[in-house]
Order: structure tokens, then sequence, then C-alpha cells
């Protein structure tokens, strides 16, 4: 696989939340790059959430259309990773084995099983990695300007 940054849900929730400027600054940045490059990957999963979330949790939720045009955006424009049955015993062997919650055991799990060995995420330990799937908080403050460098050639 030639995609190498699989994005959590999170970041593209702060790409639309008017009410977190620096993190609505870094998503942006994060998810042009990824997408100038192709190296950016989502999981049928991430746009679900997306979807909920920015339609009913962020300050200024979204409409229900212009949610779906973003999502139907990302379909169109971004490789999307399937939830498959594999994917699910995996992301069990991952609550098991690494005592990972399910949701993030299920996006770790598509990861590793199609050999995407970054995951960008504000919710696990950045710097941790997992069977070869490396998590890197791209909001944190250890991340400063050389963050995406480090993910996007």
């Amino acid at each position: 696989m030639t995609s190498s940054v699989l994005v959590d849900t999170n970041v593209l929730v702060y790409a639309y939340d008017r009410s977190e400027t620096v993190k609505q600054s870094r998503a942006i940045e994060l998810l042009d790059a990824l997408a100038l490059s192709g190296e950016g990957v989502l999981t049928t999963q991430v746009l679900a959430e997306f979807f909920v979330i920015s339609t009913l949790r962020i300050r200024e939720p979204l409409s229900v259309t212009v949610a779906r045009e973003q999502v139907a955006a990302f379909c169109d424009g971004w490789l999307v990773l399937d939830t498959t049955p594999m994917v699910i015993l995996e992301a069990i062997r991952g609550v098991h084995d690494h005592r990972l919650h399910y949701w993030d055991a299920q996006l770790w799990a598509s990861a590793k099983l199609n050999q995407v060995p970054f995951i960008v995420t504000e919710d696990l330990p950045s710097a941790d990695n997992i069977e070869g799937v490396r998590f890197i908080d791209p909001f944190g403050p250890s991340n400063g300007t050389g963050w995406l460098n480090a993910l996007v050639p």
C-alpha cells in the first residue's frame, strides 16, 4: 500500500470545529498535505464517527447536508478502508493483548492489517508503536513545525 497515514476522527472533526482554532489550523494543514500527497487513509468507522460528532457534538454543528457532502468528498478523494470481519477480530485481539479501548483497537487493526504505519490521533499516547503501527498526536506540544514533515514526504 502506498498510503502511509491513517487519520482518526478527531483530526477530521477539528478541521470543522471553529471553537478550536489552533487545532483547526493544524488539522487543515495535515489533511491538505495528506490529500495532496495521496498518503492519507480513512476508514468507514472514522467517516461514520465524523458524521455523528460534526452534526451533534461540536459547538457550531454542521448541517446534515453539509456533513454528508464532506463525507462524500472524503469518499471520492481518499482511500477508505472497510471494516471487515478480520478487522473486528484483530481489534478484539488489540483489546486483549494491548489493553486498547475497542474503537481505538479497531482503528489500529485497520492500519495494521492494511500495512499503514502511522495513525494521527490525539486519543492515544504519541510515539507509541504497537506491532509496527505508530500513533502520532499532531496537536501535542512536542509536535512543533516538524510534525507534518515526519509524516508526509
